[in-house]
């Protein structure tokens, strides 16, 4: 089994602060995986967040599917933004891809917290990541 690289919340969060981006009006982030970094980074950057559902991968990072595929309703914007589009990793770029193409009309800037990107979070970190928002990665605390 390879090895895990573990980053926290707050490794996450200064690295994120760190970064400098161009302005942009909506941060959109690709469910599931860039549901929390695309919270965190709306809530730093102070933007409306949304989410676009795509599949694509399995939990086991296989391809579930062929290609890439829809799940629910682009979200919709009454004029033409710009749009921080969010995932958690970007190995092949087609989940960015495909939702950039669905995106078109809009001007698109892509991040990733490691992989391929417009910005890449951690673009040092090869090894597969324990988020810390994963639960099979955490014990939860009996209360």
């Amino acid at each position: 089994m390879s090895h895990k690289v573990t980053l926290t919340f707050t490794e996450i969060s200064h690295r994120l602060k760190s970064l400098h981006f161009p302005d942009v009006d909506w941060i959109v982030g690709i469910s599931t995986g860039g549901i929390v970094p695309a919270a965190m980074l709306a809530h730093q950057l102070a933007k409306p967040f949304t989410l676009l559902h795509i599949n694509y991968r399995a939990e086991d990072n296989s391809p579930r599917h062929k290609e890439p595929i829809l799940l629910g309703d682009l979200p919709h914007f009454n004029t033409k933004q710009r749009i921080l589009l969010v995932d958690d990793v970007s190995v092949s770029g087609w989940t960015l891809r495909f939702a950039a193409a669905r995106l078109s009309e809009h001007h698109i800037t892509s991040l990733v917290l490691k992989g391929k990107a417009d910005y890449v979070v951690f673009p040092e970190v090869e090894a597969c990541v324990n988020w810390p928002w994963k639960l099979e990665s955490r014990e939860l605390p009996i209360s």
